[in-house]
């Protein structure tokens, strides 16, 4: 009995060595499905960096697709910003234009004016220069006259020597006289009958006017000042002359020392200075703009 206890079961240690055999062979199964779950890994992983290198890799497209759709998008908003700005541009270039070009034609126009308005006013400074002269030259020039002596008769008075006219001392003002000089003239180049200077009671007769009543009449910041009343540019007025007459205008603009007017009925201009309101050659009076 004590033999057999010492030699052992042999079926009992059989089973042992299988048992060890097999955790090792599990141990061994367990490294080998390890390392090819890493050699799965890796090369799954070599295949999408070769896939990314190639521009095929899935979640490479999508990424790309979605970048390509916010350049897109990034893109045609910069174009329409482009768009209008350029638009913008062009109709602030085509209004500028217009007001320049337009701007250009009323400083033509009214430079055009302005120097046909002052030739105009020269021309009729040399005018009454020369009628002036004219008249002056043929009321003061001396003439001799020709006259053919005969014996005087024992029975004939004596003649009365011949006295020189005076002068004339005219109280009028430079308006007046051109006006009278100008009547005058109108006179002589009338187709009647001549008249002799001895008959008096044939002589034009000179209207002698009372002194013009003076006006106040100024010009402060580009606005008129006439009558204790204002006027500015664009005001509707009737214009009154010293021959009655009246003209319905509108003021065109004011400047430094004259002012000009355009008449409603055929839109021409006249100029007309500070002087001439204040001596009521012209006298200004307000109407209804309609």
């Amino acid at each position: 009995m004590a033999g057999n206890a010492l030699i052992g079961d042999p079926n009992k240690d059989t089973e042992d060595a299988s048992e060890t055999d097999l955790a090792k062979h599990d141990e061994d199964d367990y490294v080998e499905i390890k390392e090819q779950m890493y050699q799965d890994k890796l090369a799954s992983l070599k295949r999408q960096l070769t896939q990314l290198q190639e521009g095929t890799l899935q979640e490479y497209q999508k990424r790309m697709k979605k970048l390509d759709q916010q350049y897109k998008e990034r893109v045609r908003n910069a174009d329409l910003f482009l768009q209008l700005e350029t638009e913008q541009v062009e109709r602030n270039y085509i209004k500028e234009k217009k007001a320049a070009v337009k701007e250009f034609d009323d400083k033509k126009v009214e430079l055009k004016e302005n120097l046909i308005a002052e030739l105009e006013e020269k021309k009729k400074m040399i005018e009454n220069e020369k009628l002036t002269m004219e008249l002056t030259g043929d009321s003061m020039e001396v003439k001799p006259i020709m006259t053919r002596k005969l014996r005087r008769r024992p029975n004939d008075p004596v003649p009365i020597p011949d006295k020189r006219r005076k002068p004339l001392n005219y109280l009028l003002t430079d308006d007046q006289i051109l006006e009278d000089l100008r009547i005058l003239n109108k006179q002589l180049k009338s187709p009647k009958r001549p008249v002799s200077p001895s008959s008096p009671d044939q002589m034009p007769t000179i209207p002698m006017e009372a002194p013009s009543q003076r006006y106040e009449a100024r010009i402060e910041e580009g606005k008129l000042y006439y009558d204790k009343r204002w006027y500015h540019k664009s005001q509707a007025i009737h214009l009154e002359s010293k021959e009655n007459t009246k003209i319905s205008c509108v003021i065109s603009s004011v400047g430094t020392n004259e002012i000009w007017v355009r008449k409603t009925s055929d839109s021409t201009k006249m100029r007309i200075y500070l002087g001439q309101l204040q001596r009521g050659a012209f006298i200004i009076r307000r109407r209804s703009a309609a």
